[in-house]
């Protein structure tokens, strides 16, 4: 084997000299209490309700549109689409297939995409691999969107953000951005990743909670529901259109129906869990009501972010944290901008009081 791939050894150096590069890990250690995690309602390690379920094959064997679409993928997609009041949902394999798979399908060249500077991955390889012209406006900037629309000549438009961004904790004007969207015939495209469980009537999510209803909704499985994958929701026409188009769906295999059979349970779980969501508000309140003056911290929820700025401070006080009993991944360029590196807390409603405690007290020590 030749020497082709060293350069990645100078690459790593540089990683290391700024302070932002990631070593592998292992699961959170026995003892400490997990504030990494997007487990909000604490069902990813739960096995509620789900111990007398009907045997369901491990693999789908193939893609959905070969022999891979079972009863599991159908009875999951009729229960969110109850939930969210949806004509219909299509199950993705994860959340960034199904931004990537959307976008794709549904933009070309000569179209246009406005799309929030800070959101996700997903969405932002998305927007690039469909060849539309993309314009990036500032965050949570409703009057640079209407501008967009206004202005920039297209043959189809679509706006797409998130409704509540995980590094910042905070939301766009959703209700703006329908009214926009509608003045100019534009598709309101929500990712609801974060959002769906912990907002909203019945954890329906942020759109629900304003009563707004994007032309495509969004939404994930391994947060609040405690799996994996994702899925879009909308009307039958998008979804058909979908499940011909969508080139991350039909060259991928089917979601586990085992997997698909769970998450139909789960949404049960998710509609019914109200007391679980006012427990994570009361913790979200109480943890940011103590947090010193000398912190930034950011947004609103359950999400707490804590900016400190460089990368070594950031690793500093999740050292800190670790060592008193708390696991908290330090975030870093590229995630977020250079020179915001921050602490990311995810209160989960299964933490204890003493818990939230602790950490109130841990976070005391950070100021």
């Amino acid at each position: 084997m030749g020497d082709a791939l060293a350069f990645l050894t100078e690459s790593l150096g540089a990683l290391d000299a700024a302070s932002a590069r990631r070593v592998r890990r292992s699961r959170v250690p026995d003892g400490l209490v997990n504030l990494s995690s997007n487990d909000y309602l604490g069902l990813g390690g739960s096995v509620a309700g789900l111990d007398d379920m009907p045997p369901a094959p491990w693999g789908a064997g193939a893609s959905r549109l070969v022999t891979g679409d079972t009863a599991h993928h159908e009875d999951l997609e009729r229960a969110l689409a109850d939930w969210l009041s949806c004509k219909d949902a299509l199950v993705f394999s994860s959340g960034y297939a199904a931004n990537v798979g959307v976008i794709g399908a549904l933009m070309a060249d000569g179209d246009l995409i406005v799309s929030d500077e800070k959101n996700h991955a997903s969405i932002i390889d998305g927007c690039r691999l469909s060849r539309a012209r993309v314009v990036v406006v500032p965050h949570l900037d409703a009057a640079a969107v209407e501008l967009s629309l206004a202005t920039i000549p297209h043959r189809r438009a679509m706006v797409v953000t998130e409704s509540w961004f995980s590094m910042d904790a905070d939301t766009p004007d959703l209700p703006r951005l329908r009214n926009v969207c509608d003045e100019y015939s534009a598709v309101l495209m929500v990712d609801e990743a974060h959002a769906l469980g912990v907002f909203g009537p019945d954890g329906r999510g942020l759109c629900a909670g304003c009563g707004v209803v994007p032309d495509i909704l969004i939404g994930t499985f391994g947060k609040a529901l405690g799996g994996s994958g994702a899925f879009v929701a909308g009307p039958h026409l998008l979804l058909d259109w979908l499940w011909n188009r969508a080139r991350s769906f039909v060259f991928s295999t089917g979601m586990s129906p085992q997997m698909a059979a769970v998450l139909a349970r789960r949404v049960g779980l998710v509609r019914a869990a109200n007391g679980a969501r006012v427990r994570l508000a009361a913790m979200s309140a109480r943890v940011r009501g103590s947090c010193p003056s000398g912190l930034s911290v950011l947004g609103h929820g359950p999400i707490v972010p804590v900016v400190l700025g460089t990368n070594d401070r950031a690793l500093t006080a999740s050292a800190s944290l670790r060592a008193r009993g708390f696991h908290v991944v330090a975030i870093r360029p590229p995630t977020v901008p250079e020179n915001t590196a921050r602490l990311r807390l995810t209160l989960r409603a299964d933490c204890t009081d003493d818990d939230v405690e602790r950490l109130v007290a841990a976070l005391g020590g950070l100021a």
